[in-house]
């Protein structure tokens, strides 16, 4: 079985809720919140559990909601290195408005994590052996070096391992001057390593082909929301639309879609069958 490795900088307990209508200057009555751990690594570490596959989540972790968060990952049986921090773990509000369906999403902001937690968390990864992925998603707080990814990066090729990114920014932009074995960017940030303002979908495919061109980068899966995900290698590329599903929540579609492709590529399955397979499931709630 392959050995997976996630490594979360700013994790989240996530509340989500419903109320009948959101209106403005009034007590609005919610239904009783769902909790649940959340942050990219860690939800691509709670997919593949689901999946069969476990994984081992790295994390910082701080404060009441730190220990909230802790035992909410605990209930669901995924294996974690926690590495206690100072400040507390952020929350983040999902509000439904059940008139319209719409959804509405309140993050936080992340809090700051010093230099000596940022290397608690580089070591723990390091003090693990026989690594076949390291999964970096999610984004990265006040305070963490640009270069931690690039930290990552060496750290994968140390151990020679296969080395996953799903974030976004300037610490994305550097990572790309190092080997990457899968990126997972959006539109938007496709079109930020492109030194583009703006991509459409139709842009994505020559836009992801210049990025591995230049050689250190093997595979791009690029979420298109609705429009489905563009997967590009050296030598294929192929565009998958998901069919039309009642969406529960987006919150953690990407970060599912991302767990299902590591999965596949863990299991050695064909990643155009596979991508066909988990667009119809990320679309709906974890």
């Amino acid at each position: 079985m392959s050995k997976i490795i996630t490594i979360t900088f700013s994790p989240s307990v996530d509340k989500s809720t419903m109320i009948s209508a959101l209106e403005p200057e009034k007590k609005l009555k919610c239904s009783t919140p769902k909790l649940e751990p959340g942050g990219g690594g860690i939800n691509i570490a709670r997919v593949l559990k689901k999946l069969g596959t476990e994984a081992i989540a790295v994390f910082p972790s701080g404060g009441y909601n730190g220990s909230l968060f802790n035992e909410l990952l605990e209930k669901e049986n995924v294996p974690s290195i926690i590495v206690k921090v100072q400040h507390e773990t952020r929350e983040n509000f999902v509000v439904q408005d059940k008139s319209t369906r719409k959804q509405f999403r309140f993050v936080m902001p992340a809090n700051k994590l010093s230099e000596k937690e940022c290397n608690a968390c580089l070591e723990a990864i390091k003090n693990i052996n026989d690594i076949d992925f390291i999964i970096a998603s999610g984004s990265l707080p006040p305070g963490i070096p640009i270069t931690i990814l690039e930290q990552l990066a060496e750290i994968s090729k140390i151990k020679k391992t296969k080395f996953v990114v799903d974030t976004s920014g300037p610490a994305l932009k550097n990572v790309m001057a190092n080997e990457v074995f899968m990126l997972k960017p959006n539109l938007a940030e496709l079109a930020y390593l492109s030194g583009r303002k703006s991509l459409i979908a139709s842009d994505a495919e020559p836009a992801a082909k210049r990025i591995i061109a230049l050689g250190n980068c093997e595979i791009i899966l690029v979420s298109l929301g609705a429009q489905g995900a563009l997967l590009v290698t050296k030598n294929q590329s192929f565009t998958v639309k998901p069919p039309a599903v009642l969406v529960k929540s987006t919150v953690g579609a990407g970060d599912s879609m991302l767990a299902g492709m590591v999965y596949a590529l863990s299991k050695g399955n064909n990643l155009k069958h596979h991508l066909n397979l988990v667009l119809p499931v990320v679309r709906q709630q974890l």
